[in-house]
C-alpha cells in the first residue's frame, strides 16, 4: 500500500499505512482491526448439516455426513450424529462382529469427542 501511494508522489508511514487499511475496512484503528483477526481466528469452524466430513472413529478412518448438529450444555461443545459411508467393525474379535454406521457423539472445539463432562474420550477426532 505504501508503494502505490509512493508511486503517486504521496507519502505515509508505516502506521498511517495501517491506519488506513483498517479504515478501509471499517474499523476504528489498526488495534481494533488486529483484535477482531485474534478473535476470529479463535473461533471453531464447526461442521454443519450435510457437511462431509472425515476422521477417525475408535482409530478407523472414516467418511461421513453429517446427519444432525446441536448445541451441548457445556460451552464449546456440540452433539452431532453422523452417518458413516462405509460401516465400521467397532469389535476386535475374529469370532463375531458389530459394525456401527450412524454414530452420535459430542465434540469439543479441537473437534475432538468428549464425555458428558467435557474430558477427551478418544472415541472420535474430525480432520480439519
Amino acid at each position: 500500500m505504501r508503494d502505490h501511494f509512493a508511486e503517486h508522489n504521496i507519502e505515509m508511514s508505516h502506521s498511517k499505512t495501517l491506519e488506513a487499511l483498517a479504515k478501509q475496512y471499517g474499523y476504528k484503528d489498526w488495534n481494533v482491526l488486529t483484535a477482531s483477526l485474534k478473535r476470529q481466528a479463535l473461533q471453531p469452524i464447526w461442521p454443519t448439516l450435510e457437511d462431509r466430513v472425515s476422521g477417525t472413529y475408535l482409530g478407523h478412518d472414516f467418511t461421513a455426513s453429517i446427519l444432525k448438529t446441536e448445541t451441548a450444555i457445556l460451552p464449546d461443545v456440540r452433539r452431532y450424529t453422523m452417518l458413516f459411508d462405509v460401516p465400521i467393525d467397532v469389535v476386535a474379535s475374529a469370532h463375531f462382529s458389530n459394525f456401527r454406521q450412524r454414530v452420535t457423539c459430542l465434540l469439543n472445539s479441537d473437534l475432538r469427542s468428549v464425555d458428558h463432562k467435557g474430558r477427551p474420550d478418544n472415541i472420535v477426532q474430525l480432520n480439519k
